[in-house]
């Protein structure tokens, strides 16, 4: 590890979760329905996870569910904590010591990561570097390039392991620091052919996972890789990516989160380049090297991530009943299959928030509500 990462390495402080916590936290994320998004509003309603986890059965009633879904045993918790355990893995929750701290930033994180590393990675200014599996040598000799030289400045590079740009970009920093983010479970590195390389990386960095162990990635899983991979860092950088490319859906993620996007130039005649060029006509910055980056992200790694609690103090019921059903009935009837704002819903039926959170909370662990980005909300309609 370099030296930036060595000064890094210092224990630091924070609060931390218990064991019994930890199995709770795990068995209410790994039920069906509960998003980071629920997790949370679960947590700040009722104070713990262990009375969350009593109160889903009635609350998905409450939301119409034609179904209670199974909440995993103390058991299936205690085997895949067992399993992290084997790996050399652990569970952080976030507000953890250990968390990754730009991640607890942006909207809905994971309450709880898989790790399996040194997470003293995470308090390095992160670059994420990303682009396309079928990536050309010329790419790859950049991304590999570039993730040595910003490594060497003390930035630590995060990317996707994913084949092509992703892994030049571990490869070109494993000796000052790199973040591995995997779309499946920590112990089943994807593609199969990365599974020495992501050994590689946790020996000085970290490799993390928001999914369960043995879950094997879908397609729908990588977007949620992208977005973790794009909000643990300062800025992203795409060095090739076609046209609707996984690179460009990190590329509008991190645009979203406020972090600076970054892109490579390429040839016009190659089609992994259009993605990239197409970046830079909407404004994205220019990089032919690697102070192009560190340039314009020095300013922002003397920053902070704000330093706010996990979740909130529970919302204050007492001078407000729970809703009832017309109240159900008047949330729903402003909801639609068309994304709209929380606050919009709450000024349009005049409930209480509290209220109307609650409503919203018991319809998404029902299967019925969609979150969008910006706090938006929509009906799922079909389904229950």
């Amino acid at each position: 590890m370099s030296e930036h990462a060595a000064a890094a390495s210092e224990p630091a402080a924070g609060p931390r979760l218990s064991d019994r916590q930890r199995l709770s936290w795990l068995r209410l994320i790994r039920t069906q329905n509960v998003g980071p998004a629920s997790f949370r509003d679960l947590i700040n309603r009722f104070g713990s996870a262990e009375v969350a986890l009593e109160m889903l059965p009635e609350l998905m009633i409450s939301g119409g569910a034609n179904r209670i879904v199974r909440i995993p045993s103390l058991a299936e918790a205690e085997a895949e904590m067992e399993a992290a355990r084997r790996l050399g893995a652990r569970f952080v929750g976030i507000g953890e010591a250990d968390y990754p701290p730009l991640l607890r930033s942006m909207d809905n994180p994971p309450p709880l990561l898989a790790l399996r590393g040194n997470a003293a990675v995470f308090r390095l200014p992160g670059v994420a570097i990303v682009g396309a599996r079928n990536a050309s040598l010329a790419g790859i000799k950049m991304a590999r390039m570039l993730a040595t030289e910003l490594g060497g400045e003390g930035y630590g590079i995060i990317s996707g392991l994913a084949r092509g740009i992703d892994t030049a970009a571990h490869r070109g920093s494993l000796l000052t620091g790199t973040v591995g983010v995997l779309a499946g479970g920590l112990d089943l590195p994807y593609p199969p052919e990365n599974a020495g390389l992501c050994d590689e990386i946790a020996e000085r960095g970290a490799v993390i996972s928001e999914m369960p162990f043995g879950w094997q990635p879908r397609a729908q899983d990588f977007p949620r890789r992208n977005r973790l991979v794009a909000g643990a860092a300062l800025g992203l950088v795409v060095v090739e990516a076609a046209q609707r490319s996984g690179s460009l859906i990190s590329a509008r993620l991190a645009g979203e989160m406020g972090r600076l996007v970054f892109a490579v130039p390429g040839s016009p005649l190659d089609p992994r380049a259009a993605g990239t060029n197409g970046l830079l006509k909407d404004g994205a910055t220019l990089v032919t090297e690697a102070s192009d980056i560190s340039r314009a992200i020095l300013p922002l790694t003397g920053m902070r991530a704000p330093d706010l609690p996990p979740f909130e103090d529970p919302p204050d019921f007492s001078a407000t009943p729970p809703p009832g059903e017309s109240d159900r009935a008047r949330v729903i009837e402003a909801l639609g299959p068309t994304p709209v704002p929380i606050d919009e819903i709450i000024r349009h039926t005049g409930l209480h928030p509290a209220q109307v959170f609650m409503v919203l909370l018991e319809l998404d662990l029902a299967g019925r509500l969609e979150r969008h980005p910006a706090g938006n909300v929509s009906l799922v309609f079909g389904e229950g």
